[in-house]
């Protein structure tokens, strides 16, 4: 049976208090997915990225980013960025069609299990991926896995943010898992999903046990978690 949302509560707190190089980024992914779908089976959405990941012909950074972005056709949501679906893995999956960062975690998944690793790069305002074998390549998950050189980077946060100013190569540094799942749900925390109150709560509960989170942030998240559960009463 899929498990319940207190389960996958559960499974993410012993997910994500692993260390950021044992942490499942599919597994934290999927079990914040199976609290907005309550049947989702994370096993089976980790069987699922296996299966995708088995597909590639060519197991490098190159042959991924041409089987998930130009056989499979995983692309970014343009017409509908701030659908929360963009943010749920299995949806990913099913429409391949999401957000820079689900798109990349999708990227790092199939990377990992091809045995290719994959960086993420929380540059600011639209995620990356890096290839961790070559230094000064990074490709596009959003804009069917556009490869890229430094330039390219600099091009894409100028088209972000309206200029490149503040643009630097350390922007462009890997991103831990913790960091990706917090980013994750911080999307989903100032979106669409943020009007429905229980949402809110969950999601605050989720964020909050992520560990080493600033003392601020945890309050910030602890007061919007009191505020939500007094209006359930």
């Amino acid at each position: 049976m899929p498990p319940s949302s207190g389960d996958a509560t559960e499974r993410f707190a012993a997910t994500v208090a692993a260390s950021a190089g044992e942490m499942r980024l599919d597994v934290a992914a999927f079990c914040l997915a199976a609290h907005a779908h309550p049947k989702l089976d994370i096993d089976a959405a980790c069987a699922r990225l296996d299966e995708l990941a088995a597909g590639c012909p060519t197991p490098t950074f190159d042959g991924m980013r041409a089987y998930l972005f130009d056989t499979l056709g995983f692309r970014g949501n343009a017409n509908d960025y701030g659908d929360p679906e963009n943010s749920f893995l299995d949806a990913v999956l099913e429409r391949r069609m999401g957000i820079p960062i689900t798109l990349a975690v999708v990227a790092i998944e199939v990377g990992r299990r091809i045995g290719t690793p994959v960086h993420g790069v929380g540059m600011p305002g639209h995620f990356l991926v890096m290839d961790a074998a070559r230094d000064g390549v990074w490709c596009d998950p959003f804009h069917g896995g556009e490869l890229l050189d430094i330039e390219g980077c600099r091009q894409v946060f100028a088209r972000v943010h309206g200029n490149a100013r503040g643009f630097s190569r350390a922007l462009l540094a890997p991103t831990e898992p913790h960091a990706i799942i917090a980013r994750m749900l911080g999307n989903l925390e100032s979106g669409r999903l943020a009007a429905d109150p229980m949402a809110l709560g969950w999601l605050c509960e989720l964020h909050m046990s992520l560990p080493d989170l600033p003392a601020d942030q945890r309050e910030r998240l602890a007061t919007t978690k009191r505020a939500v559960r007094s209006r359930w009463n």
